[in-house]
């Protein structure tokens, strides 16, 4: 069989907007007979060429079911998967061994909800939270904690939308078996110093998840720097296809961990008197793999790195300091999440209007945001509003869209006012 890919490092590309938004054939779609101003990719980024030419070509000439079979259509999907994994395992700096194929991020933290933190859990344990996280980093901790008597807390946000670290630090205790954070929050930008935060649980004997799944189509990822015991994402907010995300997990905790679902690759041997697991990561990919989400999430970590994660991270923070300051301009809108240190994505309400209806005028004018909570209903508690509507960037992203964004937020003042 050939030998698996590896990751493509070529030098990062001149960061030429046009050229990479002619990559993105859905930019060009026309909605409610206008232009579209897609500023939604907090939810899902759009997908460029590259990728979309990956997933054809995997149907189009290699497909069949990866493992075990000797043709040549499973010799080519088995290569294309691996070699997809070596590639995924090279962007985050780790070893194929530790990358897990999932579903996506919540699927990942479940997974070390019940495979790693539940047979660990006593009564009375603690499993620290932050008032910023999504729900799918809330409700597996809450479901395990409940089988073991344990509790979620979490630690309180500032004014800003700032994890307040003194009260965080302060509840890190003996009790505290597992901390899990987000890296950038999906409703309010935030990035959180996480590096910081691992070590300081560490320095505690205490394992930490991250939550990155708004962090790694804008942020450099390093997991062996990082530290994080454990670190999840999904392909599709990083330009890939929907339903395919990675688990990062250190190698010493996947051998120590019992499989969380089963049949399929994941075991070794089977028997009606009991059966064996196969190596990690396959004990825990059962079943059929999603064969071209591999293919396609690594080739648009190829597409990332081409265009120099520090080029897109420049790019979007302008686009985000233009956003705020054409946004801060409108008579009652108030922008929810100031901190200093955020990604491009801005959350907001306005007092003349409920974010459901500014949605609905912002799409008849073509512009795509999310409207409410965000799976983030505690954040909606701590700020004390009902939903936001949030406009989220991404790299092919332009001041046309944000000025698109602008003009239709003044015609809600004017019909709302």
């Amino acid at each position: 069989m050939n030998q698996p890919q590896r990751f493509i490092t070529a030098p990062a590309v001149a960061f030429d907007l046009a050229a990479i938004q002619a990559d993105f054939p859905i930019l060009r779609e026309p909605v409610r007979g206008g232009r579209l101003a897609y500023l939604d990719n907090g939810a899902t980024t759009q997908k460029p060429e590259v990728v979309l030419q990956s997933l054809d070509g995997y149907y189009r000439h290699q497909n069949a079911n990866v493992h075990r079979a000797v043709h040549d259509l499973a010799e080519r999907a088995t290569t294309a998967y691996e070699g997809a994994r070596d590639r995924i395992a090279a962007f985050f700096k780790a070893t194929r061994e530790e990358i897990v194929f999932t579903r996506g991020t919540t699927e990942a933290i479940n997974l070390v909800a019940y495979s790693f933190l539940e047979p660990r859990l006593q009564p009375g344990d603690e499993i620290l939270l932050t008032g910023m996280e999504h729900h799918s980093n809330i409700v597996p901790w809450q479901l395990v904690a409940a089988r073991r008597g344990a509790k979620v807390i979490a630690a309180p946000v500032t004014d800003s939308g700032e994890v307040d670290l003194a009260a965080w630090r302060a509840l890190l205790s003996p009790r505290t078996k597992m901390v899990a954070i987000v890296q950038v929050s999906n409703t309010l930008g935030t990035i959180n110093p996480v590096a910081e935060m691992i070590a300081e649980a560490h320095a505690r004997g205490i394992p930490v998840l991250v939550d990155g799944a708004q962090a790694i189509a804008h942020l450099a990822v390093d997991v062996t720097t990082l530290d994080a015991d454990f670190y999840a994402c999904s392909a599709h907010k990083a330009y890939g296809p929907t339903g395919f995300g990675v688990l990062y997990a250190k190698r010493e905790h996947l051998e120590a961990m019992t499989p969380w679902q089963g049949g399929g690759d994941m075991i070794r041997t089977v028997s009606f008197e009991g059966s064996t697991w196969n190596d990690v990561p396959y004990k825990f990919e059962a079943g059929t793999p999603d064969i071209s989400g591999a293919i396609g999430f690594a080739t648009a970590l190829e597409f990332i790195t081409r265009l120099g994660i520090d080029a897109i991270a420049a790019h979007e923070h302008r686009l985000l300091e233009e956003g705020t300051r054409r946004l801060g301009g409108i008579e009652g809108l108030r922008i929810i999440g100031t901190a200093p240190h955020k990604g491009a994505i801005i959350s907001f309400v306005m007092d003349c209007a409920h974010p459901q209806d500014i949605g609905t005028i912002l799409d008849q004018d073509g512009v795509a945001v999310r409207t409410g909570h965000h799976c983030t209903m505690p954040l909606m508690q701590r700020f004390n509003v009902p939903a936001t509507v949030r406009a989220s960037m991404a790299v092919y992203n332009d001041s046309t869209d944000l000025e698109q964004l602008e003009r239709s937020l003044y015609k809600v003042r004017r019909l709302f006012a």
